[in-house]
């Protein structure tokens, strides 16, 4: 790949990516840093252990879970009850549940986003760039809204006439 479709793929990528947004692979990064130690509250219930995972590893620590779905929830706007189906007596979440077909589409969409990563992006050989900005997460398309923004670009200048 010659060094100018690099360096304009990779341009493009970043266009798209709106850089804030861009983390590394890892979307632990997107998660909120801990609140101070005086706003945490104590958990009334542990976190049962995962199952029915797909497409995220089956032996991911909860913590490591948790901090990838506090990830995707800031990248789309969303809370656990858009892809969870929640108990209507307990008001908990059933995460190993399939019935949202929104939990199907977070599945195509994670493995989507890390074939980019894995397949395309990875074969930019830019000396260039760095790490983030040859990586893509739900928020470079996302942005905050469950679905993913348009990309609008601006305008061209106005050209004064000759």
């Amino acid at each position: 790949m010659s060094r100018n479709l690099a360096s304009a793929l990779v341009t493009t990528v970043l266009l798209l990516a709106v850089l804030p947004l861009v983390s590394t692979v890892s979307a632990r990064q997107d998660a909120a840093p801990p609140p101070p130690q005086a706003q945490v509250q104590t958990q009334r219930h542990p976190i049962p252990k995962p199952t029915n995972l797909q497409v995220l590893p089956k032996d991911i620590p909860v913590s490591d879970l948790m901090a990838l779905m506090r990830g995707y929830s800031r990248a789309l706007g969303v809370e656990c009850g858009f892809c969870h189906v929640v108990d209507q007596q307990t008001h908990r979440p059933d995460f190993a549940s399939d019935t949202k077909p929104e939990k199907a589409t977070a599945r195509i969409m994670i493995t989507m986003t890390n074939e980019i990563n894995t397949k395309y992006l990875s074969q930019v050989k830019d000396p260039d760039a760095t790490p983030a900005d040859k990586t893509v997460t739900c928020g470079t398309c996302h942005r905050g809204s469950s679905m993913p923004k348009p990309f609008n670009p601006a305008p061209p200048p106005a050209q004064k006439p000759q």
